[in-house]
C-alpha cells in the first residue's frame, strides 16, 4: 500500500520537473536543515533548531552550548552538502566511500570516555574514516549486551555489504525505496565504525534514494521512540516495520518537495509549533514550573495512565513467582487499605477510594512458604511505592511532576527491577540448598 502511493506521487513529481532553481534551492533549504538537526538531535546533538539553523545560514553560534555540538553541525552539513552533489554524479558507493564520507561527518578524532571490560572509566580514541579496533557493542535497557561485529569481523562485512548492494542495485526488478531502508539496517547491525553510525548510515540511505530520484528521508527527533523500536523490531528478524517506517516518512518528504515544485508553501503545519516547544524545553530547564497541584481531579489523571499499568505490569510478573510458594497474595494499599477482591475488580474499587488527600499508593505481592522440604520458613514481599506531593509523585526512586506520565519503558524498568531482586533472591537460596544437599 505505501509502496503504491510512493510511486504515484514520484510519478507526480517527476511530470513536476525539472524544478525551477528556486524551488528547488528552496527545497532542499529545507530538506538540509531539518535534516541537519534531526539526524544530530537523534545522536544527543544539544543544539535546538533555531541554532543550528542561525549555524548553517549565518555562521552564529550557540552560547552556553558545547563546541563539539558545534562541530559535528558543521561536519554534518558538509557531508549532506556533498552528498547532494555526489548525486548529480552518479557515484557508486564503495567502501573508500563511505570512509572519506565518515571523514568528512567528524571532521578529526577525538577522545570520549569509555569503560574498560572490568568496568573501569578510561578514553577511547575515535578514529575517522577508520573502522573500529574495539568492540562497540551496546547495554540495552534491560541490562543485556547487543553485539554488533566485532573489529575482527568487520572488514569481511563490509566488503559483504558492498557487494550485495551492488548486485540488487543494478537489479532492475528491486525496488530503490526498500533497497535504501535495507542497505541502512544492515549497515547499522555492522556499526563499522567507533562513533557516527547512525548519522552515517543515514546519509547513505538518502544518497541511495535520491539516486533514483526520490527526496531524502528525515528521522525527525521527536519519532526517534518508533524509529528505534522498528529497529529493534528489525534486530529481532522483523524487518517489515522497519521498511514501513522509512516509506511513511518517505512519503512526508515526496508531499513536501510536490509542494515546493508547484511554487506552494513547504512550511509544514507545526513546524513553528516545535520550535516554540523546543524553546519552551530550555525554559522550562530552568528549573520546573508548577504547572498542576496535588487535587483528586491530578491524582485520578496519574492514576488512570500510570498506576493502572504499572499495576498490571506489576501484576502480570509477579504472577511468574506464585509457582515456587505455596501461597501468594497481591495487595493493592491506597492510603493504607486494600482489598481481598480480585484483581479486576480491584482497579476500579481502589480508585474509588483516591481522594485530594491522598499520599500513598503501594502495589505488593506476598509470597509466602517456599515450596520444597526444609524452605517452607522462607517469605518474601515484592512492592512498588508511590508517594504523592504538592507538585508531583514518585514511584520508586523515579521522580515525576503532575502531567508527566511514566512511559512503557519507564515502567517495565520499575517493575522488571523489582522481580529481577526477587529472582536473584531465589536463585541465591536454591544454589545455598544445592550445596547443603551436596554435602548431605
Amino acid at each position: 500500500m505505501n509502496l503504491n502511493k510512493i510511486e504515484l506521487l514520484k510519478k507526480e513529481l517527476d511530470s513536476l520537473r525539472p524544478l525551477s532553481k528556486e524551488d528547488e534551492s528552496r527545497i532542499m533549504q529545507k530538506f538540509r536543515l531539518d535534516w541537519n538537526y534531526h539526524s544530530n538531535n537523534l545522536e544527543g546533538n544539544s543544539l535546538t533548531y533555531g541554532e543550528t539553523k542561525a549555524l548553517i545560514m549565518f555562521g552564529i553560534t550557540a552560547q552556553g552550548k558545547p563546541l563539539k555540538d558545534h562541530f559535528e553541525i558543521r561536519g554534518h552539513d558538509e557531508a549532506v552538502k556533498w552528498i547532494i552533489e555526489i548525486v548529480k554524479q552518479d557515484r557508486p558507493i564503495t567502501e573508500n566511500f563511505i570512509r572519506e564520507l565518515h571523514t568528512l561527518l567528524l571532521k578529526e578524532s577525538y577522545e570520549v570516555d569509555a569503560i574498560t571490560p572490568d568496568g573501569k572509566p578510561t578514553k577511547k580514541r575515535i578514529h575517522v574514516g577508520s573502522y573500529k579496533t574495539t568492540p562497540n557493542h551496546v547495554k540495552t535497557k534491560t541490562g543485556e549486551i547487543f553485539r554488533f561485529a566485532t573489529p575482527e569481523e568487520t572488514p569481511s562485512k563490509m566488503y559483504d555489504l558492498i557487494t550485495w548492494y551492488r548486485e540488487k542495485n543494478t537489479d532492475k526488478k528491486i525496488n530503490k525505496v526498500l533497497l535504501a531502508a535495507e542497505f541502512h539496517y544492515k549497515y547499522i547491525r555492522i556499526h563499522p565504525f567507533d562513533d557516527g553510525n547512525g548519522r552515517t548510515a543515514r546519509i547513505l540511505m538518502n544518497l541511495i534514494l535520491m539516486q533514483a530520484g526520490y527526496p531524502p528521508v528525515i528521522i525527525k527527533t521527536d519519532d526517534k521512540k518508533n524509529y528505534f523500536a522498528a529497529l529493534r523490531q528489525a534486530d529481532a528478524g522483523i524487518i517489515q516495520p522497519f521498511f514501513n517506517y522509512i516509506e511513511n516518512n518517505l512519503i512526508r518528504s515526496l508531499e513536501i518537495m510536490i509542494s515546493g515544485a508547484k511554487g506552494e508553501s513547504i512550511e509544514e503545519a507545526n513546524d513553528l509549533d516545535k520550535e516554540v516547544q523546543m524553546l519552551y524545553k530550555e525554559f522550562e530547564s530552568l528549573g520546573k514550573d508548577i504547572k498542576i497541584q496535588k487535587n483528586k481531579e491530578t491524582l485520578l489523571d496519574v492514576y488512570d495512565k500510570t498506576i493502572v499499568p504499572l499495576a498490571e505490569k506489576f501484576y502480570e510478573k509477579g504472577n511468574l513467582f506464585k509457582q515456587f510458594y505455596i501461597k501468594s497474595e497481591f495487595h493493592f494499599f491506597v492510603d493504607g487499605g486494600s482489598s481481598g477482591l480480585s484483581f479486576d475488580k480491584l482497579i476500579d474499587h481502589q480508585r474509588l477510594r483516591i481522594t485530594g488527600a491522598t499520599n500513598n499508593i503501594i502495589l505488593q505481592y506476598n509470597f509466602n512458604t517456599l515450596n520444597q522440604i526444609g524452605l517452607e520458613s522462607i517469605n518474601h514481599v515484592s512492592k512498588v511505592n508511590i508517594a504523592f506531593s504538592f507538585t508531583g509523585y514518585k514511584v520508586d526512586a523515579l521522580n515525576k511532576i503532575y502531567g508527566e506520565d511514566l512511559d512503557e519503558d519507564e515502567i517495565n524498568e520499575i517493575v522488571n527491577s523489582v522481580f529481577r531482586n526477587h529472582k536473584d533472591f531465589v536463585k541465591r537460596i536454591v544454589s545455598a540448598k544445592k550445596k547443603q544437599n551436596e554435602k548431605e
